[in-house]
This record gives C-alpha cells, structure tokens and sequence, in this order.
C-alpha cells in the first residue's frame, strides 16, 4: 500500500526545506545553529502518518486548496525558520497552493518579504498564504496573473521588484498538468498551453530579472521525477520538466559568471 500522506507531506514540506537550502547557498545539513537545541523527542515514521489512501475527489481546473479533504500540510505549523533568509526579497511563481504555498510559508520563517504569483481564479487560497507570510513578520504581496505571455511575466516581475524594493530570489514553480491516458487526447491547446505556463514562464520571468539580481542571488526552478522518468499519463507535462532542467542546467552554468546561483529542486 502507498502511503499516500507521507509522500504529499514529503513533497511539500520536503520541497520547502530544499528551496530553503538553495535560497541560502547552504545545504540544511550545514547549519550549524541547530547544535544548540535540545532533542526533540524520535517519532516512529511508520505510525506517525495515517496509511489509508484518501478518498478520491475531483474539482474542475484550476482547483483549490481550501476544498480538499483532507487538506494537504504545508508547514503551516510544523516548518520553524531560522533566520537563514533574514532580510531577502522573494518572488514565487504559483505560490498559492502546493509546493509554492510551501515555499512561501518557508521563505517567510527563514525571514524574507514575499510576493506571490498566482492565477487570478485561486485568489481564495492566496488569501490564506498571505495571512500566513503576515503572521510570520514579513511583507506580503499578491500578483495575480494568467503568465502564459511575455507581458504578463515582464509585468509581474516589475510589480514584484517595485513593491518588494528589489530582489534577491525568484522561485519559478508554476505549473500545468492534466493527466491524459492516451497521446492522441492531448489536444494542440493543451500541449501549447502547458508548455507557455510550465517552460516559457521560467525563461520569462528569469530574463526579467536577471538584471535586477545581485550577486549572491538564487533562482530555483521546481522540476520533477518526471523529468527524466516520465509518467506515461503526463507526457506532456513530463517533457516540460525535461526542458525545465535542461535549461536550469544551461542557466547555472551562464549565471554563475554573474554570481547568481540556479538551482532545480525535483
């Protein structure tokens, strides 16, 4: 049986420390701060998560958050920062729900401002992380916006820089997937669709930033095990991972002639 809890929870909050991590330029292992604080008591993996699977539930696109049972955990209390962010200025892409809400609530806790990407239709889960971004002391700011064109993407970044004062983390994560059982129900729209939203989004919203990172600045791009082993389900979706971490590959290797760190989070 797949433990289905588990695995959410790891993608989630697993993915949040790692986006954490390569916002800092340090691996979690390497903080030192921790050495000082008392034990927390062990907990056994193997009970400390229901392993029913959950019901099956389905919403129309883009779907919400607020309408799932049970509602996925995304740190909302058990992500504690430390300061490694203290003063940063972040701006996330789909950072309404999932791994981007995640992101989110990590980023604020480890101390920066953030602004969050979203499409316009999920403002109700967007509300919900910008309670959380407030409650942890940090500047909350909301950039609604269907990002499937270049004045879209140029126009958020823009947005984000002026009411940030700056930037010094870009976290494309945004993401379109709708699961098809057979190559030929894959319409031209969806595959032009999910590749605007998942692959021209990163090259847009990184070029529009590029200039107005500083060295020691980090763009992080979500990828997936999709990416090299896809789903036969989402191959679509899968084969915008693959350009995804090909073209992080290729970012990495130009940027960091201009000190700024990219890295792939899967």
């Amino acid at each position: 049986m797949t433990d289905y809890s588990l695995t959410r929870r790891n993608v989630l909050v697993g993915s949040a420390v790692g986006l954490a991590a390569a916002a800092s330029g340090a691996a979690v292992a390497q903080d030192g701060s921790t050495a000082t604080r008392p034990a927390k008591p062990l907990q056994d993996p193997r009970t400390k998560y229901t392993r029913e699977p959950f019901k099956e539930q389905r919403q129309e696109w883009p779907a919400l958050t607020s309408k799932m049972e049970p509602r996925p955990d995304h740190g909302e209390t058990s992500y504690h920062g430390s300061g490694r962010l203290a003063g940063r200025k972040a701006l996330i892409t789909g950072g309404d729900s999932g791994i981007g809400r995640a992101v989110a609530i990590a980023f604020a806790r480890e101390g920066a401002d953030v602004a969050i990407n979203y499409h316009p239709s999920e403002e109700s889960d967007a509300q919900e992380v910008v309670k959380l971004i407030q409650e942890a002391g940090r500047k909350a700011i909301t950039l609604p916006a269907d990002i499937r064109t270049q004045e879209a993407c140029e126009d958020v970044v823009s947005k984000a820089i002026q009411q940030l004062g700056g930037l010094d983390l870009l976290v494309n994560n945004a993401a379109y997937q709708q699961s098809k059982a057979d190559i030929l129900e894959i319409t031209d729209e969806q595959f032009d669709r999910t590749f605007k939203t998942n692959v021209y989004h990163v090259f847009r919203f990184s070029k529009a930033a590029i200039p107005h990172l500083p060295p020691g600045a980090s763009i992080i791009n979500t990828v997936s095990v999709n990416s090299y082993d896809p789903g036969e389900e989402l191959i679509d979706y899968a084969a915008t991972k693959a350009a995804i971490l090909n073209l992080s590959k290729g970012m990495a290797k130009q940027l960091a002639k201009k000190g700024i760190r990219v890295n792939a989070v899967a």
